[in-house]
């Protein structure tokens, strides 16, 4: 299982390529333009936490950070990081979106309602979450079997806490790796950039 931190033994430049190796790229690529079906994020629908179908057309002219995330991960506490974005950007236009997957690890074990209950308790989570999905594979939610074919294999998650933004027309602007943190300079950069841009 990946963890946070490496051995203090190891080299920087071999912590760093270890890392490289288990999350790809640090940082995604842009995308400049929609896929030859013209599909944007906003056509694509979740079931929320509590059960309710939740569509990303519901936040037309929002960006959004869409997060597989999971509550027994060494990355769970980037949890603090996707909250403080939420407070910082939502009323500037940015919705954060969580989606509980227990494709990594088996580090999502718990119902929907103790995933709830887990991070309003531990992170006073404000933002929405999605039930249980399935990130990866075959089966994996169509959202991302959508963002995997617009930024190619690179950017589907390799783990917990895997970061797409979107755009406010609702295409895919870049994508981040786990180890990028939601309030590394490029990830809050990236943010500032498309809230910048005109709807």
């Amino acid at each position: 299982m990946p963890s946070a931190t490496l051995g203090h033994a190891a080299a920087p430049a071999v912590r760093r390529g270890l890392l490289s190796r288990m999350f790809g790229a640090f940082a995604g690529r842009r995308r400049a333009a929609d896929g030859p079906a013209g599909l944007t994020a906003y056509d694509f629908e979740f079931q929320s936490i509590d059960g309710e179908p939740l569509k990303l057309s519901e936040w037309r002219g929002r960006a959004l950070l869409v997060v597989n995330t999971a509550s027994q991960c060494g990355f769970t506490q980037q949890y603090n990081g996707l909250q403080h974005l939420h407070q910082t950007y939502g009323e500037r236009g940015l919705t954060v979106i969580a989606v509980p997957s227990n494709d990594f690890g088996g580090q999502e074990p718990g119902t929907e309602a103790q995933i709830k209950a887990f991070c309003g308790s531990r992170f006073n989570v404000a933002f929405p979450l999605t039930a249980k999905t399935q990130v990866v594979g075959g089966e994996a939610h169509p959202f991302y079997r959508w963002a995997a074919r617009e930024l190619g294999p690179a950017a589907r998650p390799r783990w917990n806490f895997h970061k797409y933004l979107v755009a406010r027309d609702g295409r895919l602007d870049d994508w981040f790796s786990t180890v990028t943190g939601p309030t590394s300079k490029r990830v809050v950069g990236a943010i500032e950039r498309v809230l910048a841009e005109p709807t």
